[in-house]
């Protein structure tokens, strides 16, 4: 790729500097740790949904607004700003993403009230975006050999920001309070903008049409290249899923059965982390042309899962299992779908995963919500009914493309 070479100053040898794949290891592990920092400030508030009800005397429903609004804000983010990953230079603007989110993290952490703690979290959620602007970043730098790997590395790092924030927002909130939550990650984020700022290479735009026409361009992208709405459409099951599941069972676990304490939400959610594991391999199988049937049984592993985790409601142990379970599968038809459609168009890959990523988290906005009212209808019992159906309705698209295969161009067809 092109693009490489801006990894190399002027007459450096890449002899012995750099590994088979051309990316420094370095690099590598910045871009995982910078994804997993960002994307987590979209997760802090999951365990701290039932004291915040408390703190703010708002309903479960309402509570549950605030993890809707903040991935809401992550599709306004990814439909506007991660489009000009292909526009932009990506280093400056990664830098002026990250010193907004600084300014709504202090915000959130400043809230009088809870209208101010869901705009704050609004626009931290959009502008939190940055993690997707690093994973197509990376995808750019790695060989066509070696994408999946590298990829999947970088995304390992993400979702393990997802799944230790949890327990990290638990374990400060009940040392310090839920502000130092936000007021701690608005420090980060101040961090991670000066680090990122000194040590990413330019990265010069791969388009120079105007931001109107790239907009244009990212819905041209969905209707030229049905992979990329099918994957997302996948996506967004399975994301659903994985939010009504992580939105509500801090209520179960809190409740009259367990009596768990914020630490004890936040311990239990570290056991999701293990999950994070299945993304380097994922990204190996994805190198392999194996995308199409394990895209199949980890739809079909997800709505196992949770039917454990229904069956299992009074058992913490099959509660885990179930937790780790869904998280190996949700990570793993990401990085499949993200293997397929960083093929599809490599000027276009900002644009490409802008759709993808936006048409899922409406998909994981959604099911924060649902889970939220199901629980409130029905309890657990029916989150899992819920949790369940997403994927199942996944697998049955699925199996339309199963049957089409033989009549679709091999990179579409993925």
């Amino acid at each position: 790729m092109h693009q490489s070479s801006d990894l190399r100053t002027p007459g450096q040898s890449t002899a012995g500097a750099e590994p088979a794949h051309g990316v420094p290891g370095w690099l590598i592990a910045l871009l995982a740790v910078a994804s997993g920092m960002t994307v987590a400030n979209l997760y802090y508030a999951q365990p701290l949904l039932s004291s915040l009800r408390d703190v703010f005397h708002v309903s479960t429903a309402t509570a549950g607004l605030l993890i809707t609004l903040t991935q809401v804000g992550y599709v306004i983010g990814m439909l506007f700003l991660v489009p000009l990953g292909d526009r932009l230079e990506k280093r400056g603007l990664i830098t002026a993403l990250l010193a907004i989110t600084t300014l709504a993290l202090a915000a959130a952490g400043l809230a009088t009230d809870f209208p101010m703690l869901l705009a704050a979290s609004l626009i931290s959620g959009t502008t939190s975006v940055v993690a997707q602007i690093l994973v197509p970043f990376a995808a750019s730098l790695a060989p066509d050999h070696a994408r999946g790997r590298i990829v999947g590395r970088v995304m390992s790092g993400l979702l393990t920001g997802i799944l230790l924030s949890r327990t990290l927002s638990s374990l400060v909130s009940d040392l310090a309070g839920w502000r130092v939550v936000y007021l701690g990650s608005a420090v980060l984020m101040a961090l991670l903008a000066v680090a990122l700022r000194a040590a990413l290479p330019q990265h010069a735009p791969t388009t120079t049409v105007p931001y109107v026409q790239v907009l244009r361009s990212t819905v041209a992208l969905v209707r030229t290249h049905p992979a990329l709405l099918r994957r997302g459409l996948y996506q967004a099951a399975m994301f659903g899923a994985f939010s009504a599941f992580w939105t509500t069972i801090s209520y179960v676990l809190t409740g009259p059965h367990f009596h768990y304490s914020a630490v004890g939400v936040g311990v239990f959610a570290l056991v999701g982390a293990a999950g994070a594991a299945v993304a380097p391999l994922a990204g190996h199988w994805a190198d392999r042309g194996l995308v199409r049937p394990l895209t199949g049984v980890a739809l079909g592993v997800a709505a196992l899962a949770f039917a454990t985790a229904g069956l299992g409601r009074h058992s913490v142990a099959l509660l885990a299992l179930a937790a780790i379970v869904l998280d190996m599968a949700v990570q793993t038809t990401l990085i499949l779908g993200q293997h397929t459609i960083y093929q599809l168009d490599h000027t276009a890959r900002a644009r490409l995963n802008s759709a993808f990523i936006a048409t899922f988290f409406i998909g994981g906005a959604l099911g924060s919500q649902l889970g939220s009212i199901a629980y409130r209808a029905g309890g657990w019992s029916a989150v899992a009914v819920l949790g369940s159906a997403l994927p199942v309705l996944a697998l049955l698209h699925w199996t339309t493309e199963h049957r089409s295969a033989g009549r679709r161009p091999p990179r579409d067809a993925e």
